[in-house]
């Protein structure tokens, strides 16, 4: 996001309109947040990291296509109005997409999942994870973008696919789970089973 106007801009958009865009961005992703305060709830924390992580995929795909097919390797060539258009429109809903799921769930999800013994250190490992990998693509994202030019947006679609695949295969609901129960639920779990202890399940051996 702090990129959005050295993006456009790199794009062939102007100065006023790489700044508009990212005005615009930065509004979508505003809103956003605020659905997933209605959307978390009722439809569960799954469903939105894979229904986010989707569509930011096709996203990321599609963006990396128009500007693959415009500009190609060389980085040479020009956007059409209406390309220009479409691509911000892509663009604004990846926003969305990451704005109503992987945004706030990263944030959420951490503090339901961790015993509350080990939650103090679990939330410290997840800020500072997180924080590291966001100094990274400050770092290296304008480098990355040289040297990759469309590419970079199919890495990008290829890091959100392993992402969305992880939650698919190995992480349970908690939607309406207390914090207390969170042990059952692992142990419940086809592949974490095997890591939980008998004893982290409250009420002694797991029903199944």
């Amino acid at each position: 996001m702090f990129y959005a106007p050295v993006l456009f801009k790199t794009l062939g958009f102007g100065d006023d309109a790489a700044l508009m865009s990212a005005v615009i961005t930065g509004v979508v992703n505003v809103l956003a947040t605020f659905v997933s305060l209605y959307s978390v709830d009722r439809f569960g924390r799954r469903f939105l990291f894979l229904e986010g992580g989707i569509q930011m995929f096709i996203c990321q795909i599609l963006v990396g296509s128009f500007i693959g097919l415009k500009f190609g390797t060389t980085g040479t060539g020009t956007l059409t109005p209406a390309t220009a258009d479409w691509i911000l429109v892509f663009i604004c809903v990846y926003v969305a997409g990451f704005a109503w799921s992987w945004g706030p769930l990263g944030w959420l999800v951490p503090s339901e999942i961790c015993p509350l013994e080990i939650r103090p250190a679990g939330q410290a490992i997840n800020v500072s994870v997180n924080i590291f990998f966001t100094f990274l693509i400050g770092q290296f994202f304008l480098t990355m973008l040289c040297h990759m030019k469309f590419g970079l947006f199919y890495f990008f679609a290829g890091m959100v696919a392993i992402m969305t695949i992880f939650i698919y295969f190995l992480f349970p609901e908690t939607r309406g789970v207390p914090i207390e129960e969170m042990g059952r639920v692992w142990k419940q779990h086809w592949f974490w089973k095997s890591y939980i202890p008998d004893d982290a399940v409250i009420g002694g051996h797991d029903e199944n």
